[in-house]
């Protein structure tokens, strides 16, 4: 392959634009491992990315897409071999690297980490950022000692694909599941088919509350939302419970006291799917692989072409996409 499609973002002065280009594999930047891409996939950040929103693509012309999944076509790298199938999720692609928004890619082998035994590069675009963070996020209430047995966990933007991702894990892994969402009559079943016991409305646990502290009632929290949707869930943790946040669509301020981290002993973690050293992605990725069902993920996934990824990210930052969306750069 001498030329390939991608979807190239460009911005002169101060006018973004993002279109669908046939370049040279000479354009493509330096790195170790050269990858026919199959597939990538639609994250909250594409869209900003795509839609020429600031604070994700650092300079251009880029290439964006945060994920990407295929087959190695050359490498330098020893631990890499022409044939082999790789996953890229969250390595600093579509902010200072090119992504995943075209039939190749070019990146060091630090980045890369092999398609886990049993899944499809589909499925592993199908998890995607988004659903590394969940399990990212998953482990890391473990580590703080969350259990299965206890009161529920609670996922807000549930219906999200990071959130969708987390309902179903935790479910597998015996945990009771409650699933925050501002559609709930419109996806209620659809959560239910996840795993999710209880269905909390978003509205109410965002609102304003003069008191410092709610009755216990989450033993965890994975919030990919932020603002005051963090905030409300704070007030309602139990004892030494965790948080897990993940996500800003709600908003980065973050307004509360200090009583739950005091009074209760709660903790508040930062997860950040980014800056994760390889060894440690590799042992996220095997989780997801042992602990999602592949079933109920294939259930989540729609599959779009690369032609239709700037109209997608409208809709995923109009909260109108649910579950995971594939984008395959061979179509469309």
């Amino acid at each position: 392959m001498t030329t390939f499609r991608a979807l190239v973002a460009t911005q002169e002065e101060r006018k973004f634009a993002a279109s669908l280009r046939q370049l040279e594999r000479e354009a493509l930047p330096a790195g170790e491992v050269l990858i026919r891409v199959a597939y990538s996939s639609l994250n909250y950040k594409d869209g900003l990315a795509v839609t020429g929103r600031p604070g994700v693509i650092r300079k251009y012309p880029m290439v964006p897409g945060v994920d990407l999944a295929g087959g190695v076509e050359e490498s330098s790298s020893p631990q890499f071999r022409p044939g082999d199938q790789v996953v890229v999720t969250g390595c600093g692609t579509s902010e200072t690297l090119w992504g995943g928004y075209a039939q190749l890619a070019r990146l060091d082998a630090q980045y890369l980490v092999p398609l886990p035994q049993g899944m499809t590069l589909m499925q592993a675009m199908g998890v995607g950022t988004a659903g590394f963070t969940a399990m990212q996020s998953v482990m890391a209430l473990e580590e703080h000692g969350l259990r299965p047995g206890g009161r529920d966990v609670l996922v807000t933007g549930a219906a999200g694909g990071l959130g969708s991702v987390a309902v179903a894990i935790l479910a597998k892994l015996g945990y009771r599941v409650a699933a925050s969402t501002g559609r709930g009559a419109e996806l209620g079943e659809y959560l239910r088919g996840l795993g999710a016991g209880e269905i909390v409305d978003r509205t109410a646990l965002a609102a304003p509350s003069k008191r410092p502290l709610d009755p216990e009632r989450w033993a965890g929290a994975i919030d990919s939302v932020g603002g005051a949707t963090l905030a409300g869930l704070l007030r309602g943790l139990v004892s030494g419970g965790s948080a897990a946040s993940c996500g800003l669509a709600g908003g980065a301020e973050l307004s509360t006291t200090v009583f739950p981290f005091i009074l209760r002993g709660v903790n508040l973690l930062g997860i950040d799917s980014v800056r994760v050293p390889n060894a440690r992605r590799r042992e996220i990725w095997q989780r997801v692989a042992r602990d999602l069902p592949l079933r109920q993920l294939d259930a989540m996934i729609r599959v779009e072409p690369l032609g239709k990824v700037v109209e997608l990210g409208e809709q995923i930052l109009a909260g109108k996409i649910r579950g995971r969306t594939v984008i395959d750069v061979n179509a469309g």
